[in-house]
């Protein structure tokens, strides 16, 4: 591309978000984990459309630092090269004057990115990035921005942001706020997190669009995928099997494909953040690397998509929405998030940290049953007796209460209440 040309894009560029008012907003807690001065590249990643771009931009605003813009998600940046990128400099230069801020909005379009991030941070200049997909960033940045980055994930809104986006009280504990709450939390279930849904009125049209643009691009695109359309329905399969393990060679016979490529096409969703993999807990490595369990990112792709058939296992949702939960909460924090299988019992997931159990939890959407009660306290207890873990928590709708029950306290919480963080 020649400058002229890039002068018209990133002109066009800033115009657009000179335009953007983050007023409205809502605070996203990834925030806190951005450092301004830091001269390392800070890294947002995740999913399609959950606001990496918004929340770049809004720190950078609410900072008052003067940054230059550029997004490669740009149909006239298609063609670009990494021998254009020092015109595009050339033009940010030109376009916004001195800078020392710049932020790079999905920049992994761009092949050999790495070397011209890793020179302007040589120039000292504070570097914010945004990207879709995490082994093109994690590899490259392990390769070439070794202690050089800042890696934050970032998800659709949780349910605490849902609620500030809502005008739902989060705190008021009158009868009212509890059932406004639960009433916000089915509504969740149904819409998830993605931030643009919450002035769409074709959700389904929506959620359909970003799904095509992740299997072809994130997906099909990036990995030379030849047979698009096995990958689509493989993704269509384990989006309406989420919160079961994954077994390739049950997926591999089920849509034609070899059990090497049944693998990939998974490997390749969870890259590209539809979907999220828990490994089982056990302290042999060879165990912990079989038959994970799949979870979307959000339960949009499971409610708005067409062709869906999980849409009224409410339990699973729950399961699903706590697991993003745990991820967003957890990670930051160096622990490892996995589920627990034996012979007698379950438990959904096991927080550990340094190979160190520190919490187990359940999730069950109604335990008023007195069998499904005693299945999910007894899969806690026995956990708790094999792994030495005190802290046992059990998420419901609506049950509140605490359990004593030989030697174990099991809590039992409201999943309104819990993804409130209280």
């Amino acid at each position: 591309m020649n400058t002229q040309a890039l002068l018209s894009v990133v002109a066009d560029q800033r115009e657009e978000l000179l335009s953007n008012d983050c007023s409205e907003l809502c605070s996203r807690h990834e925030e806190s984990r951005l450092d301004l001065k830091s001269y390392r590249a800070q890294v947002v990643i995740g999913v399609r459309r959950c606001g990496k771009s918004t929340l770049c931009e809004m720190f950078l605003k609410q900072s008052g630092a003067e940054f230059a813009y550029v997004n490669f998600d740009d149909d006239r940046m298609k063609d670009m090269e990494a021998s254009d990128l020092d015109r595009l400099l050339e033009a940010l230069y030109m376009i916004y004057g001195e800078f020392k801020y710049l932020f790079l909005d999905e920049v992994q379009n761009i092949d050999g990115w790495p070397l011209f991030v890793n020179r302007l941070l040589r120039q000292k200049i504070h570097l914010f990035i945004t990207g879709s997909n995490s082994k093109l960033l994690s590899k490259e940045l392990s390769t070439h921005l070794t202690g050089r980055n800042n890696k934050v994930e970032l998800y659709p809104f949780s349910f605490s942001e849902y609620c500030e986006m809502k005008k739902v009280d989060a705190a008021s504990v009158s009868t009212k706020a509890k059932g406004l709450r639960k009433r916000a939390l089915h509504e969740y279930f149904q819409q998830g997190g993605f931030p643009e849904l919450f002035n769409e009125g074709n959700r389904r049209g929506y959620i359909g669009g970003l799904l095509d643009a992740i299997i072809k691009n994130d997906v099909a695109g990036r990995f030379k995928v030849r047979n698009v359309e096995a990958l689509r329905r493989i993704a269509a399969y384990l989006a309406d099997n989420y919160c079961q393990e994954f077994v390739a060679k049950t997926v591999g016979e089920l849509f034609g494909v070899s059990n090497h490529t049944a693998e990939n096409y998974y490997s390749y969703l969870k890259e590209a953040f539809l979907l999220v993999g828990v490994n089982r807990f056990s302290y042999k490595s060879k165990d912990r690397v079989r038959n994970e369990k799949v979870y979307v990112v959000d339960t949009a792709f499971v409610t708005e998509r067409e062709d869906n058939f999980s849409l009224e296992n409410l339990g699973w949702k729950l399961e699903n929405i706590v697991c993003i939960e745990l991820m967003r909460r957890y990670k930051p924090l160096f622990c490892d998030v996995f589920y627990y299988k034996e012979a007698s019992s379950q438990v959904d997931f096991v927080i550990a940290r340094d190979g160190n159990v520190q919490e187990l939890i359940q999730v069950s959407y109604d335990i008023s049953t007195e069998r499904t009660r005693n299945r999910e306290i007894r899969g806690l207890k026995n956990a708790a007796k094999k792994l030495k873990c005190g802290n046992l928590t059990l998420v419901t709708f609506e049950e509140q209460e605490t359990i004593e029950e030989e030697g174990c306290t099991i809590n039992v919480i409201p999943a309104t209440e819990w993804l409130l963080g209280r």
